[in-house]
């Protein structure tokens, strides 16, 4: 049935409920990157990128899911989301194994190189301390990854979640996919980290070469080095992004199967989240609120179990969006106690002292 009115208002309206609800913590996270890059590269990411994420992950991408999984065409797969949604949602809860399991290990990879980085700041440190230490073991988070990987394949992915209520064995289809998805994350990550690191060494030699570039008239080469290492982290934030929005392409399918209310609504919260990591940017709220960046990477993790678990079992959207909300709250929180307790006992802003224990909650 064709929805019109203000009944189709009303579901674009739950949709973007539900993706800013799902992707608050997308938001934060990619504040946390967005922050080093320059004017140009943030509008970049409010047009082409919301371009990308509304018509490729919101629009083309089920699309394109439907049309691998049930072997068909593209156009076979677009008449299919319009003529025929019904099937159309059975291919894409079909495929949802092969999408979790993607998604899944490339956010548990951003939680995990996270969490066993040593800090300055730490959030939860009786955590994050020992975390840290193991952290200095090469490659630790890829072995946890490829362990959690494995578990999956051998328990939830023996049982997958079918449409009508029916399980099937995608074992094999998990773990390609979940390998996929690790690969993803290491290619980008790893480059946007290259050119990032020679960014860095270039602002430091910038300094010394200015009066020399100065005399003889030329322009330093930075610029070009901060083109490639900004493409990178925009490429990296694009990927993310995708990551974060699995579960809202899953989850709107609950509320309705009409591709074109679907993409105006996710599109609608993905704008709104993007409009959101800027205004995070250029306010400064992370450095003021400094456990904000750690509360995320918590819901990130979180949302990496979740999508892994919901290959066997239905998980509501509620839940998954509630839990990152509730952990970044809980981070905000934190992260007021602690700036009061630096005023009222002028403490410093380390990890040893006692007002960041207090605002730590721990």
């Amino acid at each position: 049935m064709v929805l019109r009115g203000w009944e189709a208002f009303g579901v674009v309206a739950i949709l973007s409920v539900l993706e800013i609800s799902l992707s608050f913590d997308n938001a934060v996270v990619n504040a946390g990157i967005l922050k080093k890059m320059s004017a140009f590269w943030q509008k970049i990411f409010l047009t082409v990128g919301v371009l990308i994420a509304v018509f490729g992950m919101r629009l083309v991408f089920p699309v394109v899911i439907v049309a691998i999984t049930a072997k068909l065409g593209p156009i076979e797969a677009i008449d299919l989301s319009f003529n025929d949604p019904d099937r159309y949602k059975e291919l894409v809860t079909d495929a949802h194994p092969a999408i979790a399991a993607f998604g899944g290990m490339f956010l548990l990879m951003i939680f995990l190189d996270f969490i066993f980085e040593d800090r300055d700041i730490q959030w939860l440190r009786w955590i994050e301390r020992p975390l840290a230490k193991l952290g200095k073991v090469d490659m630790l988070s890829v072995c946890i990854a490829l362990i959690v990987l494995m578990i999956t394949a051998l328990t939830f992915a023996s049982q997958a979640h079918q449409h009508g209520g029916g399980h099937a064995d995608k074992a094999e289809t998990v773990l390609l996919s979940g390998i996929a998805g690790l690969i993803t994350y290491l290619v980008v990550n790893g480059l946007s980290g290259h050119f990032e690191s020679k960014l860095e060494e270039e602002e430091e030699r910038e300094h010394e070469a200015e009066e020399e570039a100065k005399r003889s008239g030329k322009k330093l080469s930075a610029a070009v080095l901060s083109g490639k290492a900004a493409f990178f982290m925009f490429l990296y934030l694009e990927v993310l992004d995708a990551s974060f929005s699995f579960d809202g392409v899953i989850g709107a399918f609950a509320i309705t199967n009409e591709i074109v209310l679907m993409a105006l609504g996710l599109g609608i919260g993905a704008m709104y989240v993007r409009s959101l990591t800027v205004y995070l940017v250029r306010q400064g709220t992370l450095d003021d609120y400094v456990y904000l960046e750690h509360g995320a990477h918590y819901a990130i993790g979180a949302l990496a179990v979740l999508l892994l678990i919901t290959i066997q079992y239905e998980i509501n959207e509620i839940i998954t969006g509630l839990v990152g909300v509730i952990l970044i709250a809980w981070s905000f929180w934190s992260s007021v106690r602690r700036n009061k307790a630096l005023e009222a006992g002028g403490g410093d802003s380390g990890d040893g002292g006692s007002p960041s224990e207090v605002s730590a909650g721990v």
